[in-house]
């Protein structure tokens, strides 16, 4: 399953260049992160199951700029993979005509909250990413 989630790309996300500024992307993927693993279960009083991961890693490759701010634009999200103790987002920021702007990546490393170390994934959080596991 592909999560999909909307970004409003703002007015101060363009940079002198006229484009979006490479730094935003990064933002737009933790918010629809958030969005997928936190927002989406809270606003319905349920549980969230994905609270204590922090990023490893970011891979982007930029491909169509975007030059228009005030609109949103689609986030695609979904997991590549599941490890021991991390796993990888894939996403893709789309206009509304399809157009793909830009292929992104995250590690995810799952910590505990008292040691802040690694720790593995829960069975629990297993099931919840298997569920955007994509084929």
């Amino acid at each position: 399953m592909i999560y999909s989630g909307q970004q409003y790309v703002r007015w101060d996300d363009i940079d002198a260049f006229g484009h979006v500024n490479n730094a935003k992307y990064l933002t737009y993927i933790q918010e629809v992160r958030y969005q997928w693993a936190y927002y989406q279960y809270s606003t319905k009083g349920e549980m969230p199951t994905l609270m204590e991961m922090v990023v490893a890693r970011n891979e982007i490759d930029y491909i169509v700029p975007i030059y228009e701010g005030g609109r949103f634009y689609d986030l695609k999200l979904w997991v590549d993979s599941i490890g021991t103790t991390s796993f990888v987002v894939g996403y893709e920021l789309l206009g509304t005509d399809g157009v793909v702007h830009a292929k992104m990546k995250s590690v995810q490393v799952m910590v505990s909250l008292e040691t802040k170390k690694s720790r593995p994934i829960s069975e629990q959080e297993r099931e919840f990413l298997n569920r955007y596991l994509k084929d």
